[in-house]
C-alpha cells in the first residue's frame, strides 16, 4: 500500500453522504475545513438520492419534511449550508390524510391550532385532553433536543449539562409513546389518531419514546415541505460548498476500515487500500454499522461499542415506484400523504410479508404533485410511492446471497408482494389504478445493498427510550479523532438526521454551535 500522498490529507473525512453526513461535511467546509465525503453506492445523496426509470424519476427517501421552510430551524440551516441554492416548498395546507375503519378521515395541517380544532370538534368530550398532548408534544420536544445537544458536547460540560435537565429527560425521553399517550387520553380511538403517523420515524407506539415521536410530530406542526426538483437538489446544492473549499465528495469509494495509531483515528482505508488521512473521521453510516464495519476488533470490545452493538436495527420496508400517465388530482391524488389503517391498533403496522397476511397499513405519497418544478409533458406523467413497514425476516432468507443462489424464488416472492401492495392501492384509488404504466419494487435487500444500513434499517437504530437514555451514541466517541453524525446521534428522518449532522459537525468545530440557536 503507497503512503498516502498530500492530495489524500484532509483536515476531516466524513463517511457517509446521507443527509447527514452530507451536513456535516458542508458544515464544516463554510468554516474552511477541507473535507473529503466518501460515498459506497455510485451516487452522493444516500436516502436522499433520485433515480429514473422509463422518463419516470422517483426520490428513495425523502417523502416531505417539516421546519423547511425558509423561516425555520431546519431551512435556515440548510439555506446557510447551501448558499441559498436549495428551496422546499410548502405541500399545502394539509400534509397528510389518516384513513381509519368506518370511514374515518383525518385531516394533519397547519397550522398546528387548526389541526387542534378539527381533533375538538370531532371529540368534544375530550378537549382538555387533546390541549395536554399537544402540551407534552412540546415539552418532550424541547427534552429531546437537550438529548441532541448534549451528545455535542466536551465531557466536561455534557455532565453538567446533564444533572441540570436530567428530570426532564428522564420524563419525556424515558417513556414510550403509548405510555404517555394512553395516561393523556381516554378515547381510544383519538388515542390511535395520536400516535397514527409512527411511520416518519419507524417505531411502534408501544416501542418508541415518546420524545423521538414529540420531536418528528413536532416538526410538522407548522406544515411539510418538499424540495423544489426533488430529493437530489440536497446534493446539487452541498457538494459545491465543499468543493469551494478545496474538498471532495466521492462516490463509488467504500471504506474498508479505519487506520488506527496508538489508539487514535487517523485516517481511513477503501476497499481498493487506498489510504486517506486526517485528524478527525465522521462515521455518518450509522453507529451500529460504524462499530460492526469499521472498527477492529479490539475496540469493538470497549464498552460504548458494545453497547451500541446491543441495539436492534429500526424497521425495514417495501416500497413499489409507481408511474402514472393522466390528470391524477382529478382522481384522487393528492399532494398530502395517505396514511391507510385497517384497523384501530396503530401497533399493528408491521406487515410479515407472508401470503397470508393481509396488508393491515400502508403509506402512500404522490411526488409528482409536490414538486413546482415536475414538468407532466403531453403524456401527462406523475409519480406515485406507495410504502409499508415490515420486518427483516420477510426476506432474511435471501440475504447474503440468498437471492442470486435462488432468482425464481426470490422473483416469486416479489411478484407477489408487488402484486398485494398493488392490489391495496387499488382498492383504496380504484380511479387511479388504470393510470398506472409502470411499477418497481424496492426491498430491504436493496436498501442494505445501497446504504450499507443493518438489516435494511433506514431509519437507524431503534427509536426505544433506552436508545434516547444512552451515553454510546454522543457525536464525539471515546476513540481520540472518531466521530459520529446523523440519524443515530439525534432522531430519524432528513432533518433528524441534518440536526444530527450539525451536532456531529459542532463537535469537531464548535462554531457551529451558533448556527443551531
Amino acid at each position: 500500500m503507497a503512503k498516502p500522498s498530500p492530495s489524500d490529507e484532509f483536515d476531516v473525512i466524513v463517511i457517509g453522504s446521507g443527509m447527514g453526513g452530507m451536513t456535516t461535511a458542508a458544515a464544516l467546509s463554510r468554516f474552511d475545513h477541507k473535507v473529503l465525503l466518501l460515498e459506497q453506492a455510485h451516487t452522493i445523496g444516500g436516502l436522499t438520492h433520485s433515480f429514473t426509470r422509463n422518463g419516470f424519476t422517483w426520490d428513495v427517501g425523502l417523502h416531505y419534511c417539516g421546519t423547511f421552510g425558509s423561516d425555520q430551524f431546519a431551512g435556515r440551516i440548510l439555506d446557510w449550508l447551501s448558499g441559498g441554492t436549495i428551496e422546499f416548498r410548502s405541500v399545502g395546507t394539509v400534509y397528510d390524510t389518516l384513513h381509519f375503519p368506518d370511514d374515518v378521515e383525518i385531516s394533519v395541517g397547519r397550522p398546528a391550532e387548526a389541526y387542534k380544532m378539527e381533533l375538538k370538534d370531532r371529540y368534544p368530550d375530550n378537549t382538555v385532553e387533546i390541549d395536554a398532548y399537544f402540551e407534552a408534544l412540546l415539552a418532550a420536544e424541547e427534552a429531546a433536543q437537550m438529548v441532541g445537544a448534549e451528545r455535542a458536547m466536551p465531557d466536561q460540560f455534557r455532565s453538567a449539562y446533564h444533572w441540570w435537565n436530567r428530570r426532564k429527560i428522564e420524563r419525556w425521553c424515558g417513556r414510550t409513546t403509548s405510555e404517555v399517550i394512553d395516561n393523556l387520553i381516554t378515547e381510544p380511538q383519538l388515542a390511535a389518531i395520536l400516535s397514527a403517523q409512527w411511520g416518519t420515524y419507524g417505531g411502534k407506539p408501544k416501542e418508541a419514546s415518546f420524545a423521538v415521536h414529540a420531536l418528528v410530530m413536532g416538526h410538522y406542526l407548522e406544515g411539510a415541505a418538499y424540495p423544489v426538483g426533488g430529493a437530489a437538489a440536497i446534493a446539487k446544492g452541498l457538494v459545491p460548498v465543499i468543493e469551494a473549499s478545496g474538498g471532495n465528495a466521492m462516490a463509488g469509494t467504500p471504506v474498508s476500515e479505519l487506520v488506527i495509531e496508538n489508539g487514535k483515528a487517523v485516517g481511513v482505508l477503501t476497499s481498493t487500500e487506498r489510504e486517506f488521512r486526517s485528524s478527525s473521521i465522521v462515521s455518518a453510516i450509522g453507529a451500529g454499522e460504524t462499530v460492526k464495519l469499521l472498527l477492529p476488533e479490539d475496540l469493538r470490545r470497549e464498552s460504548w461499542a458494545k453497547d451500541i452493538s446491543t441495539f436492534k436495527p429500526s424497521v425495514c420496508h417495501f416500497e413499489v415506484y409507481v408511474g402514472l400517465e393522466g390528470d391524477i388530482s382529478k382522481h384522487g391524488a393528492t399532494r398530502a400523504n395517505h396514511w391507510f389503517y385497517e384497523s384501530w391498533d396503530t401497533n399493528d403496522g408491521i406487515w410479515s410479508g407472508a401470503a397470508d397476511d393481509p396488508l393491515q397499513t400502508m403509506f402512500v405519497s404522490f411526488p409528482s404533485l409536490k414538486d413546482p418544478e415536475h414538468d407532466p409533458g403531453p403524456a401527462k406523467q406523475h409519480t406515485c410511492d406507495m410504502m409499508v413497514l415490515t420486518d427483516w425476516s420477510a426476506v432474511a432468507d435471501f440475504a447474503n446471497g440468498g437471492a442470486a443462489e435462488r432468482p425464481l424464488e426470490w422473483a416469486a416472492l416479489k411478484e407477489r408482494i408487488e402484486a398485494q401492495m398493488l392490489a391495496f392501492f387499488g382498492r383504496k384509488f380504484p380511479a387511479l389504478a388504470p393510470l398506472i404504466t409502470y411499477h418497481e419494487l424496492g426491498t430491504p435487500l436493496a436498501t442494505a445493498a445501497f446504504t450499507g444500513h443493518n438489516n435494511g434499517g433506514f431509519y437507524g437504530i431503534e427509536t426505544t427510550p433506552r436508545r434516547m437514555l444512552s451515553e454510546a451514541f454522543n457525536a464525539r466517541t471515546p476513540i481520540p479523532g472518531l466521530f459520529l453524525s446523523g440519524q443515530d446521534v439525534m432522531s430519524p428522518g432528513i432533518a433528524g438526521a441534518l440536526a444530527g449532522g450539525m451536532f456531529g459537525a459542532a463537535a469537531i468545530d464548535p462554531r457551529v454551535f451558533q448556527k443551531l440557536k
